[in-house]
């Protein structure tokens, strides 16, 4: 079993991360809520707490590396793929007062160390300054160059330090899982997902890549990176995870993907319309941070299926570009005129009610689908 997951079994404990678990109530607990967020911290704390023997002998420099990757893991977010993977699991009839509870929820909870590899990851594709409201990491680490006077270029210090520490998330993402304590047929079940999910997320991310560097501006590309970079790793791949724990026929587990990819897709819309309009005090990020950095979404791309001559050049010429203020409010401005914004929210508004309906008549248990329903409003209707 272990071949199926690529970083093998890790490090053997004498106690599985589930332990971290012991003194938690499973059976009320509600994704979105504080506690539910309180607990995968817990998880993800106590697992970063079991790594301290294996990285102390590299070292203070990887000792930093392993501190810096804690932190960004641990400050901030909604906790939503576990979330999605627990809902998934309670769905196809998970018992959350039965025996292997914990280890699922540790096993879910590991998802966030692959979302914590792909925004380090990220941030240094987009160059991005900031995160949740602090440095991103490839810039904290070529700040840390620069006050400690070394020579050499900082920045390429920095993003070489942060490539590290986002691979360093994927390879313990895998051990989490290996040392939540799952049965072997339940982990037998997780693995094959598991590794579709990882494949994936990389693969959406090149797509978006692919993307810029070749100008493709058409709504269905737009899409079809939203379907694998966002959606597959954020809701419909975590459901899928949690319904195989379970053991969910292939109905179930279809109706589940179906949702999972409906609603996905409208959360990255969701995304794009949030990365052009929204409030920074709110988001974490620079106003108009997407134009800023010229990213190709379903928004971009149906202005410019709309545009003439003259307004698509003046959304080209936009993107990826050193924008004012007052740039920024002109973009978003002619995307408004456009029809674009109102085209984006149309799309939400759809795929959310066919990712419900797909719930709604499916074999997921009653409580499921009244998380299901309330998960689906919260991601597609955030402010950040």
């Amino acid at each position: 079993m272990e071949a199926i997951l690529s970083a093998g079994i890790g490090t053997p404990l004498s106690r599985p991360v589930a332990d971290a678990l012991s003194q938690v109530d499973l059976v009320t607990l509600t994704p979105g809520t504080p506690a539910f967020v309180a607990a995968v911290e817990q998880v993800l704390t106590g697992f970063f707490a079991t790594r301290a023997a294996i990285v102390a002998p590299l070292g203070p420099v990887f000792v930093d590396a392993a501190e810096a990757l804690a932190q960004f893991v641990i400050r901030g977010g909604k906790r939503t793929r576990p979330g999605f993977a627990w809902t998934g699991w309670l769905g196809a009839g998970g018992d959350p007062a039965g025996p292997d509870a914990a280890a699922v929820l540790t096993a879910c909870s590991a998802l966030e160390l692959v979302q914590a590899c792909a925004l380090v990851h990220d941030d240094i594709i987009d160059a991005s300054r900031t995160r949740r409201g602090f440095p991103t990491v490839h810039v904290d680490f070529a700040d840390r160059h620069h006050d400690a006077g070394w020579p050499g270029d900082g920045a390429e210090y920095g993003r070489a330090v942060a490539i590290l520490i986002g691979d360093l998330a994927l390879a313990w993402a895998d051990d989490l899982v290996h040392e939540a304590g799952l049965a072997p047929a339940a982990l037998a079940r997780f693995a094959p997902v598991w590794a579709r999910m990882r494949t994936e997320v990389l693969g959406g991310q090149l797509l978006d890549i692919n993307g810029e560097a070749g100008g493709d501006e058409s709504v269905d590309a737009a899409l079809r990176i939203n379907r694998y970079k966002t959606a597959a790793y954020t809701i419909e791949r975590p459901l899928h995870l949690g319904a195989a724990l379970a053991g969910a026929d292939d109905t179930l587990i279809a109706a589940l993907r179906t949702y999972g990819t409906d609603v996905g897709i409208a959360f990255q819309l969701r995304d794009d319309l949030l990365g052009v309009f929204g409030d920074p005090a709110v988001t974490g990020k620079p106003s108009g941070d997407d134009l800023r950095e010229g990213k190709r979404t379903v928004l971009v791309a149906e202005a410019l299926r709309r545009a003439d001559a003259p307004a698509a050049a003046r959304i080209r010429d936009g993107l990826g570009a050193e924008l004012t203020d007052a740039d920024v409010d002109r973009l978003r401005a002619l995307l408004t005129e456009l029809g674009a914004v109102d085209d984006v929210e149309r799309r939400i508004t759809e795929l959310t009610d066919a990712g419900l309906a797909a719930v709604a008549t499916s074999t997921a248990t009653g409580q499921a689908k009244q998380l299901l329903h309330a998960m689906a409003l919260a991601a597609t209707r955030r402010a950040a």
